[in-house]
């Protein structure tokens, strides 16, 4: 008996790398997969049908059931048309893996339009789409039966977005959006049976070769995306019952829940603060903490 056995899920992005190790996982324990990719290349041009086919391929090859799927699902047509693949071909949906996205790193100030847009689009909308879609089957299908859908969302997320890194502000803004987005989810989605997790991963992609060079075949080894993918298996499976708005990160042999933006002070008055008013409690505002930029712990 496998995990997501009579199951169906839905990838994103699953031609490659961690996406694929996810789309991989996934029919192995028994679920039904659609796997979605557009086969562009990293930083979002072009498009190629092979990498999703030799996935399903593969899959289909060991005994598994898996469709290709090549919208681009950061487009409203795109991302309903892959949701409702999944409902049309095996009967439903009950895991969404939000997995695709480009990199095209650039400082703020040689930033250009584009490539702003561009990581954006694929990223933050390309989470939203797929998700907004999934959310209302599963809320018309818990209208119609009564009844908890007992579903799941896993977002990617990434600690460039959690902790802020320099070069990556189009990645960094939309992956913090991804992060926010998962809490929202989890919030309004409980109430039909579905939970909402993001991960923040850390594995040797073709997004991350260039940025993790001269790391060594242990390195490697732990950097593997398969690694992620059990995660996001986890996640996506009913032995992480109870667990809804959380992120996760995957680093190697570490397991961390992240969360941001806590109140690090607390100083008050009893009347409305004034510029002088803030100045005089400066050091009680950052006793805890350097008021300059604060650390950043991985670039990836």
């Amino acid at each position: 008996m496998g995990l997501f056995d009579g199951k169906v899920a839905i990838v994103t992005g699953a031609g490659r790398g961690i996406g694929r190790e996810e789309a991989m996982l996934m029919a192995r324990e028994g679920a039904s997969v659609v796997v979605n990719d557009v086969g562009g290349a990293s930083t979002g041009e072009g498009s190629d049908k092979a990498p999703a086919q030799e996935v399903v391929d593969e899959i289909v090859a060991a005994g598994g059931k898996a469709v290709a799927n090549y919208d681009d699902i950061s487009t409203w047509k795109g991302g309903e048309a892959f949701v409702n693949q999944a409902v049309e071909e095996f009967g439903g949906l009950d895991i969404l893996v939000n997995n695709a996205g480009i990199l095209r790193d650039k400082m703020s100030f040689n930033m250009t339009e584009e490539e702003w847009d561009a990581v954006i689009q694929v990223h933050l909308k390309g989470h939203f789409v797929p998700s907004r879609f999934a959310a209302a089957y599963w809320r018309q299908k818990s209208k119609d039966t009564g009844e908890s859908v007992n579903a799941k969302i896993v977002n990617t997320s990434s600690e460039a977005g959690l902790y802020g890194n320099a070069g990556q502000l189009n990645y960094a803004a939309a992956k913090a959006g991804i992060a926010a987005m998962t809490i929202v989810l989890a919030r309004e989605l409980d109430r039909f049976g579905v939970r909402s997790n993001a991960i923040a991963p850390v594995a040797l992609t073709r997004l991350t070769d260039d940025l993790m060079g001269g790391v060594d075949e242990k390195m490697k080894a732990a950097l593997d995306p398969a690694n992620v993918a059990a995660g996001v298996g986890w996640l996506a499976s009913d032995l992480s019952a109870g667990v809804n708005g959380q992120v996760l990160k995957i680093q190697g042999g570490l397991l961390q829940i992240v969360r941001g933006w806590n109140p690090a002070s607390d100083v008050k008055s009893d009347g409305s603060w004034t510029i002088e008013s803030i100045d005089a409690v400066k050091k009680d505002l950052f006793a805890n903490s350097d008021p300059g930029v604060p650390p950043f712990l991985l670039p990836i």
